[in-house]
C-alpha cells in the first residue's frame, strides 16, 4: 500500500471502512445492472491505486469504482 492519500470527487480523505455514496448513475461492465445516484455504498476497501476502491453492493460483489464518482457519506 502506498503513502497516497485516496480522495473522493468533493477532495474528501478516504480510509478503509468509510461508506460512500455514488455521486452519477454508472452501468456496470459485464453485466445488464445499472448503479443509481446516491446509492450508499459501505464498508469499502482501498486499493493500492490512488483513484479506485473496492466494494460490495446488493447488486453486484467485488466491484471496483472510480473515486472521482463518489463522495463520503
Amino acid at each position: 500500500m502506498t503513502d497516497a492519500i485516496i480522495r473522493d470527487g468533493n477532495g474528501t480523505a478516504l480510509h478503509e471502512g468509510d461508506s460512500v455514496t455514488l455521486i452519477k448513475d454508472l452501468k456496470v461492465k459485464g453485466t445488464s445492472e445499472t448503479i443509481k445516484r446516491g446509492t450508499l455504498v459501505k464498508n469499502i476497501r482501498l486499493t493500492g491505486n490512488p483513484g479506485e476502491i473496492e466494494c460490495s453492493t446488493r447488486q453486484v460483489k467485488g466491484l471496483v469504482l472510480k473515486t472521482e464518482f463518489l463522495k463520503k457519506a
